[in-house]
């Protein structure tokens, strides 16, 4: 999950109000709600990218100064002295980092979860739709939904596109075409005689490569070399996995 800790450049571009909002009470929506109160995580998530396609969420805006010219220099007394430049307060969106360092936009179901997050920030009622197009051009091309929780929902950048093109999310686990272009892509590796397709434990999904016998450490870096770069070159994994990680074993 999301550490919660502001990026250290501190902000995006403004997302300004949405008049459709105007005397918004800061409660959490109900599909929102519905979709955090599922008990299992990964059905959690998907209750949460269908919600947020027609829910309203909140979106963070912090204060921060500028400046607004460069230091100029003064001599006061025989001394060069720095004067800095006149400064502004402007408000921005933030972003936040994900463990793995790429950078999330925070969102929020309602007003209870701003709060815990960062008292100081303003809420900005908006669609989620909204929120995830800002995501893909503003961010890493990811959501987290109550950073602070109570039920933090982190949501893969496969899907927050997906909910900015207003269309339905599956999870690259589940979908076939996925696991159909894996399949093609490692089907002409040398060296690799079995693939499977898995959950991942760090990663979104898993390759479990079979390898023929006889494999030296250097040839099983050459499979992997390759196999790492078949993959890449695949388009539909590049646009519906957000992370995949490579187990090899031998041959069954």
């Amino acid at each position: 999950m999301p550490d919660g800790r502001p990026l250290p450049d501190g902000g995006g571009r403004s997302l300004p109000p949405t008049p459709k909002y105007a005397g918004d009470d800061g409660g959490t929506d109900p599909s929102l709600a519905a979709a955090l109160s599922e008990p299992d995580g990964g059905a959690r998530l998907r209750a949460v990218v269908r919600a947020l396609g027609g829910a309203r969420v909140l979106v963070p805006v912090v204060a921060h100064l500028e400046e607004r010219a460069d230091a100029v220099g003064h001599e006061i007394n025989g001394h060069e002295v720095q004067v800095a430049g006149e400064k502004s307060a402007s408000a921005a969106m933030v972003t936040v980092a994900t463990p793995d360092g790429r950078a999330a936009v925070p969102v929020f179901s309602g007003m209870a979860a701003l709060t815990a997050w960062r008292a100081d920030a303003r809420p900005i009622p908006a669609e989620g739709v909204r929120a995830a197009l800002s995501a893909a051009a503003d961010a890493d091309g990811l959501l987290v939904l109550d950073p602070a929780g109570p039920v933090p929902v982190l949501v893969p950048r496969p899907a927050v596109w997906a909910i900015g093109q207003q269309r339905e999310w599956v999870p690259a686990v589940d979908d076939p075409e996925v696991a159909e272009a894996i399949r093609a892509a490692l089907a002409t590796v040398p060296g690799v005689v079995e693939v499977r397709v898995q959950p991942g434990e760090r990663a979104e999904v898993r390759v479990v490569l079979g390898l023929r016998q006889g494999l030296d450490r250097a040839g099983l870096d050459q499979v992997l070399r390759d196999a790492s770069g078949a993959l890449a070159a695949q388009q539909i994994v590049a646009e519906r996995v957000d992370s995949l990680e490579l187990r090899v074993v031998g041959a069954g």
